[in-house]
């Protein structure tokens, strides 16, 4: 998850808000909240009010963030590719694109999950 993080706020072109965070890496408001806090504490990210919204937390990766990223990034890639494709024909690959697409316009046809209202617990 904090790798997911990292990597969305690394190609975002500016600073990001939580809301758009969770809704990238589709993770829970609570659990990314966690998460962004773990990371700020390592200094890899720094968390402050949006200038036009209070109500809003921007999310900016520090430059120790991106070293750190820019240092685990290759091998993450080489391993993925490694793992993931190598095994595979081109045929497969398409394959593999046209259902990852179908899925991904699936997931994007429904509200992200930081849109959703929160479920309020009943009184026992």
């Amino acid at each position: 998850m904090q790798f997911q993080l990292l990597a969305r706020l690394y190609h975002a072109p500016g600073p990001l808000t939580m809301t758009e965070l969770a809704d990238g890496v589709v993770y829970s408001r609570s659990g990314l909240t966690y998460q962004a806090g773990l990371v700020a504490k390592a200094a890899l990210i720094t968390r402050g009010p949006a200038p036009e919204d209070d109500r809003a937390t921007l999310v900016t990766i520090t430059s120790k963030g991106r070293a750190l990223l820019e240092r685990v990034l290759p091998g993450h890639v080489q391993l993925s590719r490694r793992l993931l494709f190598d095994p595979l024909t081109d045929d497969d690959v398409r394959h593999l694109g046209d259902i990852m697409t179908r899925v991904r316009d699936h997931m994007r046809a429904q509200p992200p999950r930081s849109a959703a209202p929160r479920k309020r617990r009943s009184a026992p």
